[in-house]
């Protein structure tokens, strides 16, 4: 099996190069999905919002609303910093489209129930401005910059629910455009992302610790206009499911609002489908299929997992990039820091508790209270061991209660 899915990613890559040199792939596919053009497409401003930094929030297709397994959770849902697993510094390189290409930082920590983030993304363009003869006057940059800042909390964890996860992540965006190149288009303005993140296990047939079924809403980019022109604000509604361990789907339903429909009407609404295998351990592969108006992507990507570092590569097929020079290509190195104990601590309650169970089974009750007791001490929330001392406890009175009768009948 795992000898075959890199054999079909071998082979898809090998028919995308060798579709490079025939215009007739552009041709077909663009004839395709002509009927599904958006005329309201391109009204807004900040296109970088939707711009995907990489990552398997980028190889998944965008179909990561209720998936947020990583940093890429900045973009996708600002609820899922306080479910990450690792503490985490991501750096990202996207070769957008030609010369145009995207740098991206992110940190994340979480302190038990609380997670925090800190994000940068910058777009750049080149450009050269020639005179009328075909003179140099001038070079310089087009830009983007998107600074974000996320927050959020995990509410009602505990042993047997995961918990509801609210989470906001404010941005600052700014734009530099020469006045070389056009005047007064330069501009600045702040928005604010909202998400709500659950984890439940639903139709699991295999044993893990973790959750199998995730669902996830956010509403993205919701501020301010900036030189008049709306933000491409979008609510989205996302499943992820893992129906078997090593696999994992997710969708994504994506709405695009305005707030001033007369003269700014929203796109159509558009949806992300996405795909991840774990192959082995350490190296696991993503796929997505985002299907926008008339330009559908299609996503590629895997992810090589080491001890203290992770790599992520993808690539992405769509009508706006190219196949020679290759562009659509993204690659993410990230930094692991640690989990801040959590893991440890976990480890050392289910050492504790299952010393207990071993004590309860030789009649030692006392001594099987005191290591749940100590095991509530570290988790409070660990339900089994507060159950346990119930059930213990009560046996201790009616052996009590025994005992005294035996007394009596002497």
């Amino acid at each position: 099996m795992k000898r075959f899915i890199v054999l079909i990613i071998l082979l898809s890559i090998g028919i995308f190069s060798a579709s490079a040199d025939f215009a007739d792939f552009y041709h077909n596919w663009s004839e395709a999905f002509s009927s599904f053009g958006d005329p309201n497409a391109g009204l807004t401003i900040f296109p970088t919002l939707l711009i995907p930094m990489g990552g398997k929030y980028e190889g998944m297709g965008t179909a990561y609303t209720a998936v947020a397994w990583d940093s890429g959770y900045i973009e996708a849902n600002p609820a899922g910093s306080s479910t990450l697993e690792m503490s985490e510094l991501s750096f990202f390189h996207h070769s957008w489209i030609a010369d145009s290409n995207i740098e991206s930082v992110i940190y994340t920590v979480r302190y038990n129930d609380l997670g925090i983030g800190f994000g940068g993304k910058f777009l750049y363009i080149p450009f050269t401005e020639y005179n009328e003869w075909g003179a140099r006057e001038s070079k310089g940059y087009i830009s983007e910059t998107i600074a974000s800042m996320n927050i959020s909390y995990n509410f009602f964890s505990s042993y047997h629910f995961s918990g509801l996860s609210l989470g906001t992540t404010l941005k600052a965006a700014y734009r530099n455009i020469p006045s070389a190149i056009y005047p007064d288009q330069s501009a600045i303005t702040a928005m604010v992302d909202i998400g709500i993140l659950t984890r439940i296990n639903l139709l699991k047939y295999y044993i893990a610790r973790k959750k199998n079924f995730s669902i996830g809403a956010v509403i993205k980019n919701l501020g301010l206009p900036a030189l008049d022109e709306p933000l491409p604000t979008v609510a989205t509604f996302g499943i992820a499911y893992s129906p078997l361990n090593p696999l994992t789907i997710a969708v994504d339903f994506n709405l695009p609002l305005s707030f001033n429909p007369e003269d700014f009407p929203a796109q159509h609404w558009y949806f992300a489908s996405g795909v991840d295998v774990a192959v082995t351990n350490f190296l696991s592969i993503q796929s997505g299929f985002q299907f926008k108006g008339d330009n559908p992507r299609i996503s590629i990507g895997s992810s090589l997992d080491l001890e203290k570092v992770s790599f992520v590569v993808n690539y992405n097929l769509d009508l706006s990039g190219g196949l020679n020079p290759l562009d659509k290509f993204s690659v993410e190195a990230k930094i692991n820091l640690g989990d801040r104990g959590r893991l440890a601590q976990q480890s050392r309650v289910e050492e504790l508790y299952l010393t207990g169970l071993e004590s309860y089974a030789r009649g030692e009750l006392s001594v099987a209270i005191q290591y749940w007791e100590k095991v509530l001490e570290i988790d409070p929330g660990f339900l089994p061991a507060r159950e346990n001392i119930k059930t213990a406890l009560k046996a201790l009175e009616l052996q009590k209660t025994m005992q005294d009768r035996m007394r009596i009948g002497e």
